[in-house]
């Protein structure tokens, strides 16, 4: 210990003499001793906060060149590869649909895929493009829920002759096992809130229509919540169908899209896909805190 003049104590120091080469200067470092590391705790703390916002930062950083990367890109495909591609592919598609269909028949058409194509395995995707390209939000929204209750519906009931095989698949995969099973536990709401985050996720549409009624769950939690639950898809098909036909007049009439409707279309668009993402990452997580809540209990 060194004291002052009146005799308190004072912290020790050490005088660590570092010498280089050329002996030309020296270090004094301060001894930790006679102190309680409080001092290292802030550091410590600091530290630690300025990471966190580091990160914070990098991570907004990275979303906006992200988004940034992807609006070029739409911009790119709106101007030059979209109208290649519309002449060569869809502009011949649409004339042959609206030459060939009248607009009843069509949506006939549009309604028996969506709704049959489930059951064969089939994507119902690109019918509800057409229904997009065809009806637009109104009518087209009607005529694909519609169809999407069948779609549904059908593999539910048909999946009980196939029940045996389905437990069969369920006990090889045990992870999409303890997913899926999520839907046939607790009470209706339970029900319902499991299988809208199950269809919302990105697990395999056709995939858990049949898988379903081995988990046990009831017919009207599974229809409410696979309605639900599909809503975000079917709004990103009709967007991508109007969207489509959009850039097909466009290129078909031989001009460019004005700029405001490039830029609306870019926002909306990415608008949309980023709002669907958000949707299903949330959707996921969900289904990973019912999944560990399940667990526990369990234990």
């Amino acid at each position: 210990m060194m004291y002052d003049e009146e005799g308190g104590m004072m912290p020790k120091l050490k005088q660590m003499i570092e010498e280089d080469t050329k002996g030309n200067y020296v270090i004094l470092k301060e001894s930790d001793e006679g102190f309680d590391g409080a001092s290292g705790a802030q550091m410590s703390s600091i530290g630690i906060r300025v990471s966190r916002l580091w990160w914070s930062v990098w991570w907004w950083v990275k979303l906006v060149l992200l988004l940034s990367f992807f609006g070029i890109l739409v911009v790119v495909f709106i101007k030059w590869v979209g109208p290649f591609f519309m002449n060569k592919e869809i502009i011949p598609i649409i004339n042959w649909e609206t030459s060939t269909f009248s607009k009843p028949v069509l949506a006939v058409i549009l309604f028996t895929t969506v709704a049959v194509f489930p059951s064969l395995l089939l994507p119902s995707t690109p019918s509800m493009w057409v229904a997009g390209m065809t009806f637009g939000y109104g009518f087209g929204f009607l005529l694909i829920i519609c169809g999407v209750t069948i779609g549904v519906s059908l593999p539910y009931f048909l999946g009980s002759i196939f029940h045996h095989k389905m437990q069969v698949w369920l006990e090889r995969y045990p992870n999409k096992a303890s997913i899926i099973r999520l839907a046939g536990e607790g009470n209706c709401f339970n029900q319902f809130r499991a299988v809208t985050f199950i269809r919302i996720s990105p697990f395999p549409y056709v995939v858990y229509n049949y898988c379903a009624v081995a988990t046990r769950v009831k017919y009207i939690p599974y229809l409410l919540g696979s309605l639900v639950g599909m809503v975000p898809e079917i709004f990103v098909a009709i967007y991508t169908g109007i969207l489509i036909r959009t850039l097909a007049n466009a290129s078909y009439e031989q001009r460019s899209l004005a700029a405001p409707q490039i830029i609306f279309n870019v926002v909306g668009f990415s608008t949309t896909v980023v709002t669907t993402i958000m949707i299903t990452v949330y959707a996921k997580r969900r289904l990973k805190e019912l999944q560990q809540d399940d667990e526990l209990l369990l234990q």
